[in-house]
């Protein structure tokens, strides 16, 4: 009987590992393909050449950064928003998170 019972121990923890690391494996993998995606994405719009974010200042304003800059820092904004999005949902762990944030920020 414990002979028994200690198979089964032995298969239930085996089982439960594999499990573990399957769903580990599938959450990074998942997170390279959207992280593949998003570059993708960024690289089209960069390639149609898409029309800059309306500035937030009036025109009446004091001189501010120039568009491009405005631009380059919404384009930064979003990608750390949707960097958040992906280690909020497990996908990226906090390590994955902090290189590519320090990529993003560069």
């Amino acid at each position: 009987m414990p002979g028994l019972l200690r198979g089964v121990a032995r298969t239930a923890v085996i089982s439960g590992t594999a499990t573990a690391v399957s769903n580990r494996v599938s959450r990074r993998q998942a997170g390279r393909w959207a992280q593949q995606d998003y570059e993708r994405q960024l690289m089209a719009q960069q390639d149609a050449g898409a029309a800059p974010a309306a500035p937030l200042w009036g025109a009446s304003a004091a001189p501010g950064p120039s568009p491009a800059a405005a631009d380059e820092m919404t384009s930064r904004i979003d990608q750390l928003k949707q960097l958040a999005d992906l280690k909020a949902q497990g996908v990226l762990t906090d390590e994955e998170f902090e290189a590519q944030k320090r990529r993003v920020l560069g």
